[in-house]
């Protein structure tokens, strides 16, 4: 993941910034299928516990600040760490989930019935497609490069924890991995699963990824 046109300073190497990346807990529109995109949507019940969960999980990392899409599913997960742990909390919009206009609220069936090109487009990850009110895939990608890229290098030497959604993960997990946007996932990203990533001013790499050993005696299966 790289910096646009930000060549890497002297001493890059001693500018060490470790990343926690976090996917908010379960939602009510998780377990439907749903898009939901900007839209306000709370964790459920399942959701809060496995917020309390990963704070226990997480009690004996080194942890400097917490950051959160303001929306209230990562604001709720990011809570229960940030006050477990006692470090600040701050609200970053830069950190929300993929504007998706039109397609928010419905599933992938339905918006494949009521716009089948438009579907098929989205599915093939084209990179300039965005539905009616929502961003293009690569609009998003850079906002969410140019956000992890803006909070790391703020705290260089130390640990913060970025808690954002399932798009934007991805995004920082394409980026890291040098991966194009169009590439198939193959990789998980589960809800309140931590994934891990190094920053330095010559870019992101991936150390670990979709760590959710702590949610799994939740209903005895995991997120």
């Amino acid at each position: 993941m790289t910096a646009p046109n930000a060549p890497a300073p002297a001493g890059a190497d001693v500018l060490l910034t470790r990343v926690l990346a976090i996917r908010h807990g379960e939602t009510d529109w998780n377990v439907g299928a749903r898009i939901q995109g900007h839209t306000d949507i709370p964790l459920n019940t399942r959701g809060l516990e496995q917020a309390r969960r990963l704070a226990q999980a997480l009690a004996g990392e080194e942890l400097h600040a917490v950051y959160t899409s303001d929306l209230s599913r990562t604001r709720e997960t990011a809570r229960a760490l940030a006050q477990a742990r006692g470090v600040p909390l701050t609200e970053d919009p830069a950190l929300r989930e993929r504007l998706f206009g039109t397609f928010e609220g419905l599933t992938f069936d339905e918006i494949g019935q009521r716009w089948p090109e438009l579907s098929a487009r989205w599915r093939r990850r084209d990179p300039s497609f965005g539905p009616e009110g929502g961003e293009s895939l690569q609009a998003f990608h850079q906002r969410c490069v140019a956000a992890a890229w803006r909070l790391a290098a703020a705290h260089a030497g130390q640990t913060i924890a970025l808690v954002a959604h399932g798009g934007v993960l991805d995004c920082w997990y394409r980026a890291a991995a040098r991966l194009e946007l169009q590439a198939p996932r193959t990789w998980q990203i589960g809800n309140a699963a931590v994934s891990r990533l190094l920053w330095t001013p010559e870019g992101f790499t991936l150390v670990g990824w979709n760590d959710d050993g702590h949610l799994e005696a939740i209903d005895g299966a995991g997120p």
